[in-house]
């Protein structure tokens, strides 16, 4: 397991019966909409939103408040939900809160993207309820790490910085891939950028790409860039 996400997994699972039957449970399955996920997403959602934005503020001084919301958005979207959420075995804690014998109308919802990403802000608003927003947040910001990250790699042309503030030098960088791992579909790549054969930055992503631009923005912060 990845122990980014042991935090808000043990969260999840000390939460208090009556929550968690709440948290995973779909409007269609009760017959009050009010006793399903929707009122804790509601909640949910704006821990995430504010346990992601304070992560973010001291990271990038220099940077403005648009530039900080789209990294933001990217990483909490529906697709970073539902990553973290499948991680989190929301699909099976969501089919222990359904109705038995009901197979068909349990498995429509779930197999949802949009319902998965509720669902674990619900749960998200739910330890919220049942712990402390401290607890929360914190448990939250570790479990997003990944998909922060990759936002950031997105948002940010670490690459292209680097690259414009070395051709003022008459500088230039080179790139290569010093290691691989982890299987196929979880294939780890550590990148170095270097000048002049002196390594100014190490970076490993979940492609080559991704792992050049974090090697590229830890060259900026040596280069005081950043």
């Amino acid at each position: 397991m990845d122990e980014r996400l042991r935090t808000l997994r043990t969260l999840f699972d000390g939460l208090p019966e009556d929550l968690t039957l709440q948290a995973f449970s779909h409007s269609s399955w009760v017959e009050d909409r009010a006793v399903s996920y929707e009122r804790l997403a509601f909640l949910g959602d704006s821990v995430l939103n504010l346990a992601v934005s304070r992560s973010l503020f001291p990271r990038f001084k220099r940077h403005t408040a648009g530039r900080l919301t789209k990294i933001r958005a990217q990483a909490v979207s529906r697709r970073s939900c539902v990553e973290v959420a499948r991680a989190l075995d929301v699909p099976d804690r969501m089919r222990a809160a359904a109705p038995g014998g009901q197979q068909p109308l349990v498995e429509a919802p779930i197999s949802s993207d949009s319902v998965l990403a509720e669902a674990l802000e619900a749960a998200i608003g739910a330890c919220l309820l049942a712990f402390d927003f401290e607890r929360t947040a914190a448990a939250v910001t570790e479990a997003f790490e990944p998909q922060v990250e990759e936002a950031i790699a997105t948002i940010f042309d670490f690459k292209s910085e680097l690259q414009e503030r070395l051709a003022q030098r008459g500088e230039l960088v080179k790139y290569t891939v010093v290691g691989e791992q982890g299987p196929p579909h979880d294939r780890r790549f550590e990148t170095v950028a270097e000048v002049n054969g002196r390594r100014l930055g190490t970076g490993i992503g979940r492609s080559k790409k991704e792992s050049e631009q974090g090697a590229a923005k830890e060259a900026l912060a040596q280069l005081g860039e950043m």
